[in-house]
């Protein structure tokens, strides 16, 4: 079968042909694949810098994808094999595609819908009613976490970000307050103040730590011991601005503020599930009713190599068709 195979860790991973693999019959299906997203992870797995990176060669690369199984069903699946290929064996975990919701967006879905939905509803646990901030929200995943806030009912949702094009963007999904990182520290830390005066944030997603969150926390921290403090949850869910923070006691002791993580490692088996039966086929329902849009680039598979490491406009997904 034609597939992007990897040779070697470091290296692009090339059109090419490779063996195709065989279900045994049991826990796996034969997935014929029409498309998959391209992800960080895909990288990373790819670069040899992952904990998860390949080991055996040559192999063939992708996580997940959508595609139809033998009996004719539209599904999204992660792979038992390498998903950037005509077949691929799944799992029996898998998520029905909506007719009308084209392959391309299916695929570029999942893993913005994972990095969104999660942290908001699962490890928030948002409730209607209430404030939410995005820090980082520029992105492909924060753009999709900005509409799934307003569609679970969020009151006010302040986005941060650094091109500006995309905060006035953020604006028709659902933003009611853009602020823009380039401004600095102070200016930044000043509108944020004024709004958390009026709207207290009740929740914080996260997508950069780094120097950014150590803004929101000197905003969010209380002035005196007779400060009444609002409890708001900070959820990271990436660290594009930086890997570590200086987080003194002080900020914790006065402040009602929460910090938890999401990811894999902070997911219970019970909540995958959750996403890939509840959450997932929820997403899929809305973008097939343009209710949820992702901004996507598509290339076929011939061109793989080509495409790896192309550069796409700031919250574009990658998508390879096949």
């Amino acid at each position: 079968m034609k597939a992007a195979v990897l040779y070697k860790s470091g290296s692009v991973p090339v059109y090419g042909e490779i063996e195709a693999p065989v279900s045994n019959g049991l826990n796996q299906q034969l997935l014929h694949v029409k498309a998959a997203a391209i992800k960080n992870l895909d990288k990373a797995r790819v670069s040899g810098k992952h904990y998860a990176s390949y080991k055996d060669f040559p192999c063939v690369v992708g996580v997940d994808g959508v595609g139809l199984l033998e009996d004719g069903r539209r599904v999204y699946a992660q792979g038992m094999t390498g998903m950037l290929a005509e077949y691929a064996l799944i799992s029996q975990q898998i998520t029905p595609i909506p007719h009308n919701l084209d392959y391309v967006t299916a695929a570029a879905l999942p893993n913005a819908v994972l990095g969104s939905a999660m942290p908001l509803l699962i490890r928030g646990k948002l409730e209607k009613r209430q404030n939410i901030l995005f820090n980082g929200a520029t992105g492909v995943t924060g753009q999709v976490a900005v509409q799934i806030a307003k569609y679970y009912g969020a009151n006010e949702i302040i986005v941060t970000g650094r091109n500006e094009r995309i905060l006035n963007e953020l604006r028709t999904f659902g933003a009611t307050h853009t602020i823009n990182l380039k401004e600095g520290e102070e200016a930044v830390k000043g509108k944020l103040k004024a709004i958390h005066d009026q709207y207290p944030i009740d929740i914080v997603i996260d997508y950069l730590w780094g120097q950014p969150i150590t803004w929101i926390l000197d905003t969010l921290k209380g002035g005196s011991i007779h400060h009444l403090s609002h409890t708001t949850k900070i959820v990271t869910a990436g660290d594009m601005a930086g890997k570590e923070i200086a987080l003194t006691s002080a900020i914790l002791r006065s402040s009602a503020i929460e910090i938890l993580g999401s990811g894999f490692g902070s997911l219970s088996a019970e909540e995958l599930i959750v996403f890939n039966k509840v959450i997932l086929p929820e997403m899929f329902l809305l973008a097939s009713n343009d209710k949820l849009k992702i901004q996507t680039a598509a290339y076929p598979l011939e061109e793989i190599a080509e495409v790896w490491n192309k550069d796409l406009p700031s919250g574009t997904r990658l998508v390879i068709t096949i």
